[in-house]
């Protein structure tokens, strides 16, 4: 049977979140909201909510917290029929302890997981059928070394079928030992046509340097394009026939800064996706300074909208409403 044409592929563990409802911590707090988030899954929604079609590849527990979760994602729009429920396994969840502006903390129980069970055999030819580009981070190949493997034979067989990829190391030190995470992201580097890290990801792969010398760095492994995200400075991106910084957008609250990098990488692959041809484009991107300069743009945007509400994904917003946004219609912070 056919599949439906797809833009994006997205390959990772997503989770069933639990939140105090209130600003009470963990510990004391006795109602909680419960929802999904999983870097994936936040860039399968977003880019489903700005037009893309996306499907979304993973493993489930045959439990009521995997039918959530599907079920969610599905009533997204988003195309789940490459999700594998398993039984006798569980879907991982997490908690998330909001603290003021702070960065939350988070509290992960997946080991063991539905998802954490991926190796290289589970891999199916119907992952990519019909697509043109697949999506990755650093979080699944952390759950183990099966899914790490898995991870980088995905990535071999996006590349020999002519799939463009783009590749967030979103390292999760709770995971992994850094030199697992150092490992692992550098072989993975190469595979890819658009690096996503933040600044303190360079830092962490490759020491102290400056912004330009991380873009000449990468430029060297394999990546034609190099986004660094600068947090509240913006971002900067980096070709090798020229380099383009965005500012950031001021927020006047911040709510919940996770997901804001999965709701800039929505905003960013939302416009390079419309570009035809996109891996020679990005090659020789001479033509395509504009159209970078307004993706990583886009991506600010989005990075803090997302910020200012509760949650991993649900402040990403529709087509309709960013480019109302775009537009000066409605404020960034709407």
């Amino acid at each position: 049977m056919l599949r439906s044409m797809v833009d994006v592929v997205t390959i990772g563990e997503s989770m069933i979140l639990f939140q105090p409802m209130t600003d009470s911590s963990i510990q004391y707090a006795p109602l909680f909201t419960k929802s999904i988030a999983g870097a994936e899954s936040n860039i399968a929604i977003g880019l489903t909510r700005l037009g893309k079609k996306v499907r979304w590849v993973s493993r489930v527990g045959d439990d009521a917290f995997g039918k959530y979760l599907l079920a969610t994602l599905a009533g997204e729009g988003v195309d789940v029929s490459q999700c594998k429920v398993l039984q006798n396994e569980s879907t991982a969840i997490y908690f998330k302890d909001i603290k003021g502006s702070q960065d939350p903390t988070v509290y992960y129980y997946r080991k063991g997981s539905a998802a954490s069970k991926f190796k290289r055999n589970d891999i199916q030819s119907g992952w990519f059928e019909g697509a043109h580009h697949l999506h990755v981070t650093g979080i699944t190949p952390a759950l183990g070394e099966n899914t790490a493997e898995m991870m980088i034979e995905a990535m071999e067989r996006a590349r020999e079928k002519g799939m463009t990829i783009s590749f967030d190391p979103n390292i999760r030190r709770k995971l992994w030992s850094e030199e697992q995470a150092r490992q692992t992201i550098l072989k993975m580097i190469p595979l890819c046509d658009i690096f996503l890290p933040g600044l303190d990801e360079c830092q962490f792969l490759f020491g102290e340097k400056t912004r330009d010398e991380y873009g000449d760095i990468l430029l060297n492994m394999g990546p034609s394009l190099t986004v660094i995200k600068l947090g509240e400075e913006g971002s900067m991106a980096i070709t090798k026939n020229f380099s383009v910084k965005k500012d950031g957008y001021s927020v006047e609250r911040v709510v919940d800064t996770v997901g804001a990098g999965d709701a800039f990488a929505s905003g960013c692959l939302s416009i390079l996706l419309d570009v035809p041809n996109l891996r020679e484009e990005l090659e020789d991107p001479v033509n395509i300074r504009d159209i970078v300069g307004d993706a990583i743009g886009r991506g600010n945007r989005l990075g803090a909208l997302a910020v200012q509400f509760k949650g991993d994904w649900e402040g990403l917003p529709t087509l309709q409403e960013l480019k109302a946004m775009e537009q000066g219609k409605e404020s960034v912070s709407r």
